[in-house]
């Protein structure tokens, strides 16, 4: 097979003469419901213009359903888009200090902050220590935890990380609370 070919495309479902089972459970619209032979529901969907699909293979005995086939697969299609659509989206938002950021600052970022936990967005804070300033890694560690019971006192945030020194950063992870 040559690299650009394109492969055969495999049925999602089984339709019609690819269900091998012998009898099934038929479900659907305006159609008698029971379990039936394979091939007297293949008849029936047939005789109806439309498509017999099996939608659950592993029951006993296997559901299939008499439904235009290409429209189930619309369907199908359709509400996974809005599943997909429908998930909530993190975003992790960053705020960096230094060891020495001032107080006036230290506000201004709490500002930013609350904006970002307002619309569900997770904000990972982080002090970096830039040259000799690894020294004062407590200093950094205090202001990282002043900052988060701040946001938590607010009610706004929840520590979903403490304090954690990575390299030359030390970050804690804040997380929305009780908003969706």
């Amino acid at each position: 097979m040559h690299p650009r070919t394109p492969k055969k495309k495999e049925a999602l479902h089984k339709i019609n003469e690819h269900i091998k089972a012998e009898t099934i459970r038929v479900v659907g619209e305006s159609v008698e419901q029971g379990v039936f032979p394979t091939a007297r529901a293949i008849e029936i969907a047939f005789a109806m213009g439309l498509d017999l699909v099996e939608i659950s293979p592993n029951a006993d005995p296997p559901v299939c359903k008499i439904v235009d086939y290409n429209k189930f697969l619309y369907e199908q299609k359709k509400k996974q888009k809005e599943i997909k659509a429908n998930a909530v989206k993190q975003v992790i938002k960053e705020i960096r200090f230094g060891p020495n950021t001032d107080e006036h600052d230290v506000d201004f970022k709490l500002k930013h902050a609350r904006h970002f936990l307002d619309e569900g967005n997770k904000v990972r804070c982080y002090v970096f220590f830039r040259g000799r300033t690894i020294m004062y890694k407590e200093r950094g560690e205090k202001l990282l935890m002043e900052f988060a019971e701040k946001l938590s006192e607010e009610g706004l945030a929840k520590i979903e990380m403490m304090p954690k020194v990575e390299g030359k950063k030390m970050a804690i992870m804040l997380a929305p609370k009780g908003k969706k």
